[in-house]
Order: structure tokens, then C-alpha cells, then sequence
């Protein structure tokens, strides 16, 4: 049996190859993903590794969850505490380490690094004047308050020199440096595109809001003392509850596991679109292996008339299937192994650095590739091949084994129909619920199932809706429609394939476009204000960029918006900062009860949710500790609704201020008195000194902003989609293909009686077109109605929320569905032309 099954395999090479192909694929794109990531994780942990080499022992603020976020300042690390670690048994020298945030300009005045680091620390010299952490490839280290050092990545790639005069800036307002040295460095941080600016310890303390203090403090051990016998010796000296020590090596341990975590996240992401491929390409299989076994009839009963047993006969079927498989994952991993190797390329190009690093392919993606590939393939071929082995002996005598019968088509749709209602009812039910995320993903995952074991039964009434389009193509269309018709079960499995990635596709379309409108809509019911400051990456803003802006002649209303801690009724609670005076103007809030009145001293308002779960009301007092520890009592004067934008408890930052150690705010918001014109937005841009780290953003901008990130998801995910799409199309040449050979005698004998070889290729691709087109709309109308479910869901944290359907999209989708059955009909339909006439009526 097992050299049957061989030969049935090499004599149907051709039919199978596009299965190959279809598992090939999926199998591509998940050890690519296991390489990719294995690959950039590996490099990302090298190089944090070296950033710990003179490091031993770190000593930093302890923090716990407890009082993380509560009024009061953490303790911090001071010159004291410093020379005791110095001087530690086993100590050979401590370093005290300072950092955060520093946004450095171009010659341009455009932010550089990649935004999501862009660091400033300090320069500690040892004995010998030295850091050893940051060897000076040219010039000198810093010393005093205008001068600085940069990371030589970021230097050449701005252009800079040593002696340049660069501007900076590190919680708002610009600072024009002098560039007195370039150094190299094993941040991982720097090595992935940011940028690290070094200060002398005095300057860089005064800047990142720690006077005589550090953010970390490094010991290095002596020669012959261990990481562990250090830390032992550092502990002695550290104030109880102030500060805990940690060894270098577990810093790395640490730094490998946050690393390998992050790549988490994008492995999860890109196998689940690695699985949707697979379980396109699930369709294709068992659809492939029910046509061979329905077109070997014969040599199957045969079988079973020689003396094969149904096991036997089973087993043939998975033999050539666990052929397949074997082929498609050796072909897989390779091609996976290409597709890691271009997508570091990829991101290496686009700007994102990563660092060196060998290509890692682990045992772990080499076993994944051959299970994923053999195990699916034989799977989906478990079926077929229990069909074959029910055929009957008796069964050598026909031509065509029997057809399904009346009853098992019945018990098909009553299981599907049981599916899909179970689990439409299940998405129903789940959009009524605050948290009915896991039972609308089972609901989703049933209903999908439903229909396509219902797929069948859905086939004909759908595809005879084509019917008069298809007349105007005489003969030809006809003949197309009783063909897509002929079989429902296997146009059932072909449409299917392209109604999963298009479900999908349409589903995340409706969601992007219903969020993004009401994103829109928020910011326009809530905010009045012409202009919004903030800082790169959200970052906190000195308060000094709000005096800029309030002694500017065209501004008439500034309102900063700041976030301080808090504790009320024994629970955290963060209190929101504005300009009493002038927050009505450059917002406009929807009040429930009360109004927003003279906001100061101990008035307050507060948001809908808020105020329900506290059972507050206007004209309610309650007690506060503010951050510094000191108690007072606040007023409620209003209840708003609250939104993404704003929410909390609002309040004058004249009533903050005297308990904050360090004001910072989270953004500015502006009001002019042109309001949003290009001479407007430039008067504010040179009025904070043309900063590279701040963003004046209108109404307008922040919703370009949020279109250009749902875009580039939008289109990452397409990206991403676009392999199930591939798979879908290889199924419909797949059955296409095998279906013209499946009908060799009968298109022979159409050419005899007339029909041209136009007119068989206009069949073909007519059939393809409704089996494409018949998949895309049941994808495309699954995908509006999921997308409209989650956004119930959605609804409910997103007030302004409301259904927007794409429908220049949609329409999109369904041409690229008409597209698909275009192309994949052009090489079955010149075969089908192609056929000799004669030989074909003789064929079986």
C-alpha cells in the first residue's frame, strides 16, 4: 500500500502541487516568524548583555506596588549613599548614573532618534577622568552646563562634528549645546536607532529634576569578588525600604526576558496570520484529496475487490498525504529561513537598526515547520480518506461513485444550521455584555463554522442570483452557472477559502473606520481649542511652555492639562491640572448635573463614572491627600461626560502647585485669536523656539495623525492577509484544475458539437468568477456583521462610537474578489481550450 500510495503521488504531481504550494506557504510564513524573532531577539539580548559588562551590582529606588502612584516623593539615591557603595568589601569603584528624556535636533530643527528613545544621561568619570562606559571616539567629555557629548550613530547620521552647536531640548523649552565630544556605545537602545546625549553629573542632574541625586547607582566588583558576595556587601549599606541592590547578571537576565517578551507580542500577532493561511489552506487540502478520491472511484473499489481493507485504503490516502506534507515543509522551512533573513533586511532599510547578530534558526522552528506542514496536510486529508475507504467493491462497476445521499445532506445542514445560530446568538449576546470579548470570539468562531458546512446549501439560491447577468453570455455562462451549481460541496470548500480572508479583512475595515470617525467626532465635541502643545512620545512638559505661550500676543486662552497623584477614600486617584480661569474656553464639556462655574481653590468637576461610583453630586465634599502628604477637602461643583480626552477629576493648578515637588504637564491647549491659520501655528512655533521635541497639533492634525496610524495598521494587517488571500487564490486554480480534468470527456464532447475554444475558456473563467464572487460576498457580509459587533462592544469605553460601513471598500473588496476568480481562471481555462477533441471523449 505504501508503494501505491508513492505512485499515486508522483502520478498526480501536477494536481498536487498547488496543495504543495498552499501548505508550503503557511509553513513559510511561520518559520519565518519563528526565525525573524528568534533572530532580532537574540541580537537585542547580545547587546543589552554588553551594556551590563561594568556592571555588577545596581543600586536603585525601591519601588513597590504599594507605593507606586501614592502621594509623596520616592526616595532617591544621593552623593552619600554613592561613596558608602565605593567603599564597600569587594568594591572596586561606583558609578552614579542619572537619565531622561533629551530630544535632539537636526541641522533642520526635525527630531531625531526613532522617537521611542531618545535619551540624555550622564558623564562619570573615574580615576583615570575616564568613562568606561562610553569610550570617546573623538573630542572630549562634557563639563559644564552648555556642553555635551552624543552617541556616534546619531552624530554621523545628523551630520554633526565636534565643536557644532546643536539644539535640544529636555522637558520643553530649547537649549542650544555645544558639541565637545562623539562616543560609542552598547546601548541597545542607540543600536536599534535611538539617541543618548551625555551631560557632566551636575548638569544632568539639574535637568532630569534630581539635584544631588541618581537614578542609579553601579558598582563594580574587585578582582576575585563575586556578583553575589558584592551584592551581600551593598545591602549593609542600604537605608531599609529606600533602595534595593540587583546583580548585574540579573539586570541581564532581566533585560533578556523584557526583550524575548516584546518579540512576544509580534510572534503571537504574525503566527495567528500564519495560522488563518493554514487554515485557508486546510480548504484546499481536504478539497484536493475529496476530488482525487472521487476521480480514482474505480482503482479505490478495485482495491477493495483484491482484498484491501478500509484501513488500508485509509492509510493509502494519508500516505500521500504525509508525502505532501513532508514536501511542503522541507520547501517551507527554507523559504522560511529566506523570508527571516529579508525581513531583518527590511527593517535594517527603513531606518531601524538592529543589532549584529548571527541568523538564528533553533530546533524548536525546524520541528514546528514539519509538524505544522505534515500534521495539517494529514489532517485534512483524514476525511477524504475515511470517504475512500466506505467506497464498495461493487462500486468497479460504475463509472461515477454514487452521490451523496438525501439524508446526509440533510444531517450537514441541520449541524451547520445548529452552528451558525448557536453562534450568531452567542456575538448577540455578547454585545450586551461590559466584558463579552471571549464569548463573541467563541460566537464568531461557531458561526464561521456554521456557515461554511452550510456553504452548500447557501450555494445554489446565491449563484442563481448571477443567473441573468450570465445569460448575456449565451451558452458559455449557462454552462458556468450549472457547473458552479453541479457540485455545492466542493464550490462550498473552494468559496470558503476566499470568504475567511475577506471576512477578516472586511471585519478590521468597519472597526478601523467606525473608531477613527468617532476619535474624530470626539475631539471636535470636546475640544474648542484651536491648538494642542505636547511633547514627543506624550512625554511630561515644563511648565515654562505655558508661560511661553500665555505671553504671546495672538493667544488669548492657555489651559495646560497636568496629572498629579492622589488619595481619596483610601484608594489612588490621580487629580487632572488646568487653568481655571481659561479651561472653559478652550473646552467644551457636556454636564450632567451642576456646570463647570469658577474652577478654583477647592472646586472641582468630575466625570459621569466617577461621581456614579462614589455617589458624589454637585455641592459633595470629600477629603484628599495630595502628593505631598497633605490633606485638604474639595468641592464638587459639576458632573461632566467623560471621554478618552477627558475624564477624572478636574482642578485648578493653583490648588495643585504648592504640593507638587516638580510641575510637569501633559499637554498645552491654545486658543488664538485668528484661530487655525498657517501664520497662527508659525507664530507659536517660533515662539517656543522652533523646538524639535515639541508638536503644535490642530483639531485637524491630531485626526490626520490617528488616520495615518489606523492606515498604516490597516495596511500592515492587509500585508498580512494577503497570504490567506494567495492561498485562497491557489485553491480556486486548484479546483478549477482538477475539475477540467474531471470534465476532459465532457468538454470534448462540447467542442464536438460546436462550442469553440472562446467559448470553453469564457465557461471556465465564468465559473471561477461566481465561485470568487459567491465566496467574496458571504465574506464580505460576515465581516460587516462582526465588525458591527465588536464596535457594540467597542461602545461601550468609547462614547462618541457610532457604525460607519466603507462602502468604497467594500466594493474594493468584492472586485478583488472578481479579480481572484479572474486570474486564477487563466491557465485551468487555456487547458480546458487547449484539450484535444477526440482524445477527450475517449478519456474515463
Amino acid at each position: 500500500m505504501f508503494r501505491t500510495a508513492l505512485r499515486n503521488v508522483l502520478a498526480h504531481k501536477a494536481r498536487l502541487l498547488m496543495t504543495v504550494l498552499a501548505v508550503m506557504l503557511g509553513v513559510a510564513f511561520v518559520s519565518g516568524t519563528l526565525v525573524f524573532t528568534s533572530t532580532i531577539s537574540d541580537a537585542y539580548q547580545a547587546s543589552s548583555q554588553k551594556g551590563y559588562d561594568n556592571v555588577d551590582v545596581a543600586v536603585h529606588p525601591q519601588s513597590s506596588d504599594s507605593r507606586r502612584g501614592a502621594p509623596g516623593a520616592e526616595p532617591k539615591l544621593d552623593q552619600k549613599l554613592l561613596d558608602k557603595a565605593a567603599h564597600v568589601p569587594g568594591a572596586a569603584s561606583a558609578t552614579g548614573t542619572v537619565s531622561g528624556f533629551t530630544a535632539i535636533a537636526d541641522k533642520k530643527g526635525e527630531l531625531l532618534g526613532s522617537g521611542f528613545s531618545t535619551t540624555g544621561g550622564n558623564y562619570f568619570p573615574g580615576k583615570d577622568g575616564k568613562d568606561a562606559r562610553y569610550p570617546m571616539r573623538s573630542g572630549a567629555a562634557p563639563k559644564g552646563p552648555d556642553q555635551f557629548a552624543l552617541d556616534a550613530h546619531t552624530a554621523d547620521k545628523a551630520g554633526y562634528k565636534v565643536g557644532d552647536t546643536v539644539r535640544l531640548s529636555v522637558d520643553g523649552p530649547v537649549r542650544e549645546q555645544k558639541l565637545t565630544g562623539i562616543f560609542t556605545t552598547d546601548d541597545g537602545a542607540v543600536a536599534a536607532g535611538g539617541s543618548l546625549a551625555l551631560f557632566d553629573t551636575p548638569t544632568a542632574q539639574k535637568l532630569f529634576a534630581m539635584p544631588g541625586g541618581f537614578s542609579e547607582i553601579d558598582v563594580k566588583a574587585a578582582p576575585g569578588t563575586s556578583q553575589n558576595a558584592l551584592k551581600s556587601a551593598v545591602d549593609k549599606v542600604l537605608p531599609q525600604g529606600a533602595a534595593e541592590a540587583t546583580t548585574g547578571k540579573q539586570l541581564a537576565d532581566d533585560q533578556a526576558k523584557m526583550i524575548a517578551k516584546s518579540m512576544d507580542g509580534m510572534k503571537t500577532a504574525l503566527l495567528a496570520f500564519a495560522g488563518i493561511a493554514l487554515f485557508v489552506g486546510v480548504f484546499i487540502i481536504a478539497n484536493t484529496f475529496t476530488m482525487l478520491v472521487a476521480q480514482r472511484t474505480k482503482e479505490l473499489a478495485l482495491l477493495r475487490a483484491v482484498g484491501a481493507s478500509r484501513r488500508q485504503v485509509t492509510r493509502s490516502v494519508l500516505m500521500e498525504a504525509f508525502v505532501v506534507g513532508a514536501i511542503a515543509a522541507v520547501t517551507g522551512l527554507a523559504a522560511g529561513i529566506g523570508i527571516g533573513a529579508g525581513l531583518r533586511e527590511l527593517m535594517s532599510s527603513t531606518g531601524a537598526t538592529v543589532p549584529d547578530g548571527p541568523l538564528v534558526i533553533s530546533p524548536s522552528t525546524v520541528l514546528a515547520s514539519f509538524l505544522v506542514g505534515i500534521v495539517i496536510t494529514v489532517l485534512a486529508a483524514w476525511l477524504p480518506g475515511r470517504r475512500a475507504a466506505k467506497i464498495p467493491p461493487v462500486a468497479a462497476m460504475n463509472s461515477v461513485h454514487a452521490a451523496a445521499t438525501t439524508k446526509s445532506l440533510v444531517v450537514r445542514n441541520t449541524i451547520g444550521a445548529l452552528f451558525a445560530g448557536a453562534g450568531a446568538a452567542g456575538v448577540l449576546v455578547a454585545t450586551g455584555m461590559s466584558d463579552g470579548k471571549t464569548m463573541m470570539g467563541a460566537g464568531a468562531v461557531l458561526l464561521l463554522i456554521g456557515v461554511f458546512i452550510l456553504t452548500p446549501l447557501l450555494s445554489r439560491p446565491l449563484i442563481a442570483l448571477a443567473a441573468p447577468v450570465l445569460r448575456a453570455f449565451g451558452i458559455s455562462g449557462g454552462l458556468a452557472r450549472q457547473n458552479a451549481v453541479r457540485n455545492p460541496r466542493r464550490t462550498a470548500a473552494t468559496a470558503s477559502a476566499l470568504m475567511v480572508g475577506l471576512t477578516l479583512i472586511t471585519g478590521l475595515t468597519v472597526i478601523a473606520g467606525s473608531v477613527q470617525t468617532s476619535i474624530d467626532k470626539m475631539a471636535t465635541d470636546s475640544l474648542t481649542a484651536d491648538y494642542v502643545v505636547s511633547m514627543a512620545n506624550n512625554l511630561p512638559l515644563s511648565p515654562d511652555v505655558a508661560k511661553k505661550l500665555d505671553g504671546l500676543d495672538e493667544v488669548t486662552a492657555v489651559s495646560p492639562l497636568r496629572i498629579s497623584p492622589s488619595r481619596i477614600d483610601g484608594a489612588d486617584k490621580s487629580l487632572t491640572g488646568v487653568n481655571g480661569k481659561d479651561f472653559g474656553k478652550v473646552t467644551r464639556l457636556d454636564f450632567t448635573q451642576g456646570a463647570l462655574g469658577d474652577l478654583h481653590g477647592g472646586r472641582v468637576v468630575v466625570d459621569d463614572a466617577t461621581a456614579k461610583k462614589k455617589g458624589w453630586q454637585p455641592g459633595s465634599r470629600f477629603p484628599v491627600t495630595f502628593e505631598d502628604g497633605k490633606t485638604g477637602t474639595l468641592t464638587v461643583s459639576g458632573v461632566y461626560k467623560g471621554n478618552q480626552l477627558i475624564n477624572g477629576i478636574i482642578v485648578d493648578n493653583a490648588t495643585l502647585a504648592p504640593h507638587q515637588q516638580q510641575a510637569t504637564d501633559r499637554q498645552v491647549m491654545v486658543k488664538t485669536k485668528d484661530g487655525t491659520t498657517d501664520a497662527a501655528k508659525e507664530s507659536l512655533v517660533k515662539g517656543l523656539g522652533k523646538n524639535p521635541a515639541l508638536t503644535v497639533s490642530t483639531k485637524k492634525d491630531i485626526s490626520e495623525e490617528i488616520a495615518k496610524a489606523f492606515s498604516l495598521m490597516l495596511n500592515m494587517l492587509y500585508g498580512l492577509l494577503a497570504m490567506a488571500v494567495i492561498v485562497a487564490v491557489l485553491g480556486v486554480i486548484n479546483t478549477l484544475a482538477m475539475s477540467v480534468f474531471e470534465r476532459s470527456q465532457e468538454i470534448g464532447m462540447l467542442r464536438a458539437i460546436g462550442l469553440d475554444r472562446r467559448g470553453i475558456k469564457r465557461m471556465v473563467r465564468l465559473e471561477s468568477l461566481v465561485i470568487s464572487l459567491f465566496g467574496g460576498v458571504l465574506g464580505i457580509g460576515l465581516g460587516v456583521f462582526f465588525g458591527w459587533a465588536a464596535g457594540e462592544l467597542i461602545s461601550g469605553s468609547l462614547a462618541t462610537y457610532e457604525l460607519v460601513l466603507p462602502w468604497g471598500r467594500m466594493g474594493l473588496f468584492l472586485g478583488l474578489a472578481a479579480v481572484v476568480g479572474v486570474l486564477a481562471a487563466l491557465w485551468p481555462a487555456r487547458r480546458a481550450a487547449r484539450l484535444n477533441m477526440l482524445a477527450a471523449i475517449k478519456a474515463e
